[in-house]
């Protein structure tokens, strides 16, 4: 139903108040042919819509994040190109652009609460962390970093187990064999996200060897999300802490 035929229908007692603003909240987004844009999720799901910015063409793109921006005053966009932002950049001056995450966001002051650890094995996996972790952030968590304490020097990892500890979740991002999750949630008491990333050597096949690695994990607190899925990861971190931390 459209906002006429809903109003119709509460007006001639065809439909409940009730029923009338079901209708009314699965109504709210605009169409603009090309792209849907879902006004409505934060108010269903607790976070407003993210762009997927690569691959997306430039009017479009330029639509979609000043549309979002226009109605929700913020706009986190993932996978964006500097090219991208430079673009963005004309229409919205305080844009902000991490060439590390690929991050392209406009934010919102806010207060971070809980704590979200997130881990890497080495160096190299770091993009991948700064977009769960920048995702995390975006959201409202508050995030500890830890990176390059992959397993081959696990004193490494050992020595920041009072960080771990203070966490309510924590992110494992690891390449390789992807051991690295598997140890850490050995190491806690708190869910452990693992992530996967395409680093590594011909055997590594992109991510696969971690990701199967990680899936057959024996330690029960780990779940595994797809290969380089940073921001996945940081979403539903962010979900398990703000539960944790919800008044």
């Amino acid at each position: 139903m459209d906002i006429r035929e809903i109003l119709e229908g509460l007006k001639n007692n065809k439909i409940t108040i009730e029923q009338a603003e079901k209708e009314i909240k699965n109504n709210q987004y605009e169409d603009l042919g090309y792209a849907k844009i879902d006004y409505n999720r934060k108010q269903r799901t607790g976070a407003s819509e993210v762009i997927f910015c690569q691959g997306k063409p430039n009017e479009f793109l330029t639509n979609i994040y000043t549309n979002i921006y226009k109605e929700n005053g913020e706009v986190l966009g993932t996978r964006a190109s500097y090219e991208q932002y430079e673009l963005l950049k004309k229409e919205i001056p305080n844009i902000e652009y991490d060439n590390i995450s690929k991050i392209l966001k406009i934010e919102k002051r806010k207060e971070k609460v809980g704590n979200i650890a997130i881990c890497t094995g080495g160096t190299a996996d770091i993009p991948v962390a700064e977009e769960a972790a920048q995702t995390a952030e975006f959201f409202g968590s508050k995030v500890e970093r830890i990176y390059d304490v992959g397993v081959a020097g696990i004193h490494r990892l050992l020595s920041q187990r009072e960080k771990l500890e203070k966490a309510n979740c924590i992110i494992a991002v690891a390449g390789m064999e992807g051991a690295l999750a598997t140890v850490v949630a050995g190491l806690s008491k708190v869910p452990v996200i693992a992530v996967p990333t395409s680093i590594g050597y011909g055997a590594n096949f992109g991510g696969v060897a971690a990701l199967l690695s990680m899936i057959n994990s024996c330690s029960n607190s780990v779940s595994v999300v797809n290969i380089d899925n940073g921001y996945g990861a940081g979403f539903i971190a962010n979900q398990i802490n703000k539960l944790i931390v919800k008044p």
